[in-house]
């Protein structure tokens, strides 16, 4: 039985599409939206989607197959693995694609994800291998002692497989495509180089480009083609131009239904961060450095995400003009703020 609280959550479109919320344990403290979208006759269905499918661990996939279980039982859509017309995956990263392996045992249904994202789903084993083989490039960079923990846990992550095993992706998307003439596909870089929202009606699921409570983990371009922040807060520009959108539905927590105040939000939180990577910038500073000058109640679960984040402040400002990048003997990076900033 699902817990009242993990129930799925019905929004129902301008059109009469359903699209349905089911939240998964991706990560044991990570809840993880998954969305169900069914068209025609709940007793009938004419098409039905699954939009992400949360983490590969067995507490993921057990709430994954019973939200959509609930589905049926508490909304009456007869809805099944093996009627269910598509699969898709918005972006990339372990808590919304890792349980694909599970979900291909359930159904035959195409996988579409944007085409970049496509040797990523294919061959994680490959991902890994180059992230590997890059790592200790980024810690010299970033100016991490390299026998510090922070290096070890980013070797560590640099080692994870993003899914347990590759998986075919039937249709690569791309931006402005229209997808079973159900989902338009938007493509929003910035937190993941390949992350698509999709527009439905007037909903748009907006997986981790705008969530109602946090702003989304941001990494530097030089270690992702398509992130940072100058292509996450044009991906906001972008988003904040579309037209007959009532609500936002994110990849984690609630619904948005005020979803062009938190772009403004967003857009004033990234605006103080960067005004606290300046005034830490007062003498040259390592990312590392950075890191810990503007986070002074850094808790170590937040360490590894908010190196990366600094990273894309520090990253922005110098191509803005605002800080300077020099280079220490060791290869570490130096960030100095710029004199017409002084």
């Amino acid at each position: 039985m699902v817990p009242d609280s993990l129930l799925p959550v019905r929004h129902v479109t301008s059109g009469g599409t359903r699209v349905y919320t089911v939240t998964v344990p991706a990560f044991p403290h990570l809840p993880t939206n998954v969305f169900l979208v069914v068209r025609g006759d709940p007793e009938w269905p004419d098409y039905t989607a699954l939009v992400d499918v949360g983490g590969s661990h067995e507490g993921s996939t057990a709430a994954l197959s019973a939200g959509l279980e609930a589905v049926r039982t508490e909304h009456g859509e007869a809805w099944s693995w093996d009627t269910l017309s598509r699969i898709v995956v918005t972006h990339p990263h372990p808590d919304h694609v890792a349980g694909l392996p599970f979900v291909r045992t359930l159904t035959a249904a195409p996988l579409a994800a944007f085409h970049t994202a496509v040797p990523t789903i294919e061959h994680p084993q490959a991902r890994r291998d180059a992230g590997l083989a890059g790592i200790e490039a980024q810690l010299t960079w970033a100016g991490i002692p390299p026998d510090s923990d922070y290096a070890t846990r980013l070797r560590r992550r640099a080692g994870n497989l993003l899914l347990p095993s590759g998986v075919r992706v039937d249709t690569p998307l791309h931006d402005g495509d229209v997808l079973d003439d159900v989902f338009t596909v938007i493509h929003t870089p910035g937190h993941e180089g390949s992350q698509i929202c999709l527009r439905v009606d007037d909903v748009l699921l907006s997986a981790d480009h705008l969530l109602p409570h946090n702003s989304p983990p941001l990494m530097p371009e030089r270690m992702q083609p398509g992130a940072g922040l100058a292509h996450y807060l044009a991906s906001l520009d972008r988003t904040e131009a579309l037209e007959g959108v009532s609500l936002a539905l994110g990849g984690h927590d609630g619904p948005m239904p005020q979803w062009r105040e938190r772009i403004g939000a967003l857009r004033s939180r990234y605006a103080d961060k960067l005004d606290g990577v300046l005034e830490a910038a007062g003498e040259p500073q390592t990312i590392h450095d950075l890191m810990h000058a503007v986070n002074l109640r850094l808790k170590a679960v937040q360490a590894l995400l908010l190196l990366d984040q600094t990273g894309a402040l520090a990253e922005y400002l110098a191509a803005r003009g605002d800080l300077t990048e020099t280079r220490r003997a060791d290869g570490a990076a130096l960030y100095l703020r710029s004199a017409s900033r002084a």
